[in-house]
C-alpha cells in the first residue's frame, strides 16, 4: 500500500495527541502509509510547550520539518528556529529537545531509510 491519491482538498480528519507525546502536542493526519511508515502531518504545540524531559531525540526514519507559523527553540543548540525555516533529518540524527514559549506549527514529513521497508 502507498500514501492515497489526493487532489486539493480540505482534510477532514481532526487534531489529536499522538502516541508518546508530551503535553501540548497535537497532530493533524494529512496522508499516510501505515505499512510502510510514511507520513505527512501538521504537529502543532500550544504556547509554552516543553519536551526537554523526553531529552535528544533520535529515529529510525527520515523526517522533513518545515515550521509553519511561530518558532521553536532548540536547547542543545541554543538557537531559536522560526516559521519559513526547514530541516531534513536522516535515520539516527540527534535532535532536540525544545521549548516553544509561543507555540509553532509544523509540517513534518516521515519515511523509512530506502532499502528498509
Amino acid at each position: 500500500m502507498s500514501k492515497p491519491e489526493l487532489e486539493f482538498h480540505v482534510p477532514d480528519r481532526t487534531w489529536r495527541v499522538p502516541a508518546g507525546a508530551g503535553p501540548g502536542v497535537e497532530e493533524r493526519v494529512l496522508a499516510e502509509d501505515a505499512g510502510r511508515g510514511s507520513r505527512t502531518v501538521l504537529v502543532r504545540w500550544a504556547p509554552g510547550t516543553d519536551s526537554s524531559a523526553g531529552g535528544v531525540v533520535r529515529h529510525g526514519f527520515w523526517e522533513e520539518v518545515y515550521l509553519v507559523e511561530g518558532s521553536l527553540y532548540d536547547l542543545t543548540l541554543d538557537r531559536t528556529f522560526t516559521a519559513g525555516m526547514y530541516a531534513c533529518r536522516p535515520p539516527g540524527m540527534p535532535h532536540g529537545p525544545w521549548t516553544s514559549p509561543d507555540g509553532v506549527t509544523m509540517l513534518v514529513i516521515t519515511y523509512p531509510e530506502p532499502g528498509s521497508a
